[in-house]
């Protein structure tokens, strides 16, 4: 840290952190007219990302900067004068886990949560309604059928942190029937049915959302075991990571009519392989890990940054800490 300064209206005892920034131009910015007047070091392009200056004492971090294989352990002199690091995605599964098991680590949990439900609404409506096939273009094509609704369904949440929630009190308009798997006892909303384990999750959901963290325990969650409890009817929603789902089980469930359909926003690996039958499964809807995104996404990580700012240099409480036990 260097000078020391007040934040408005507390006593000058407070200094200016060094701030290595990795998130981008705009998070710069914003991060340089915090009030605390923090020396600013944006990283230079080509530059590793655990490359610090060991006069930094905050990284604020994003998951494409760590992309190209980092070392499976901390590299000679981690995490030098580094106190504090903000991870600018909610989920941990893309960095080193010596990255969190350092200096205290936050992540930005719940800042995508309201973009997310949005999307996972769209795409229920989406499947129930088969808009793409109601299309008409011409005369010929004028015929009326039956759709599908949401009203009654089963809503079948995997997690219900801030993104469950937010599914959640979205879906109740529609006046869905809510089912939701936690990990722990934290509570659930009044009118939201625990379920006890995932196979009865599954075995009820007429609409299944994957809202998970990606952890050793979840990893392909989602596996032809299963699958095997599933109604013919079900439509699984993937916001959270391709890794909770065994790829070739749902494949050959889809295959073989023993589930109706998926909307994948996440595979494993991202993109997948030119030709992979993701691309034209006539029983999946694939869009690019853009759920997360609208006009506002870098604003709300932004202003998670400055918060936890503020507490760090308060001595505050860290919100949103990683916790490394458990991933996440």
């Amino acid at each position: 840290m260097t000078d020391l300064l007040a934040s408005p209206g507390e006593a000058a005892s407070i200094r200016s952190p060094v701030v290595v920034n990795q998130g981008g131009r705009k998070i710069g910015e914003r991060l340089a007219a915090h009030w605390s007047r923090p020396r600013i070091i944006e990283h230079p392009k080509g530059a590793q990302p655990w490359e610090i200056p060991p006069d930094a004492d905050v990284l604020v971090t994003q998951t494409s900067c760590w992309q190209a294989s980092p070392p499976p352990s901390p590299p000679p002199g981690w995490p030098f004068g580094l106190r504090f690091i903000q991870l600018m995605s909610a989920g941990v599964d893309s960095f080193p886990p010596w990255l969190i098991e350092g200096p205290a680590t936050a992540c930005a949990r719940g800042v995508a949560a309201i973009p997310i439900s949005e999307f996972v609404l769209a795409a229920m409506l989406n499947f129930e309604k088969d808009f793409a096939a109601i299309r008409v273009h011409n005369t010929a094509q004028w015929k009326m059928r039956p759709l599908g609704a949401l009203h009654e369904r089963c809503l079948g949440l995997a997690g219900f942190g801030a993104i469950g929630r937010a599914i959640a009190a979205r879906a109740r308009p529609f006046g869905m029937r809510i089912r939701a798997l936690r990990r722990g006892q934290g509570p659930l909303d009044a009118d939201v049915e625990r379920a006890p384990d995932f196979a009865s999750l599954v075995a009820e959901a007429d609409h299944l959302v994957l809202a998970l963290p990606l952890t050793a325990e979840t990893h392909r969650i989602l596996d032809a075991s299963a699958l095997a409890h599933a109604k013919p009817s079900l439509h699984i929603v993937n916001i959270a990571r391709g890794g909770l789902v065994d790829q070739d089980a749902l494949l050959a469930a889809l295959d073989e009519g023993r589930i109706a359909g998926a909307s994948l926003d996440v595979t494993d690996p991202e993109p997948p392989p030119e030709g992979h039958r993701f691309y034209s499964h006539p029983k999946i809807w694939l869009t690019p890990h853009t759920s997360w995104g609208d006009v506002k996404a870098t604003d709300r990580v932004a202003e998670k940054i400055l918060a936890n700012l503020d507490r760090y240099l308060r001595g505050e409480p860290i919100e949103d800490l990683v916790d490394p036990v458990r991933g996440y």
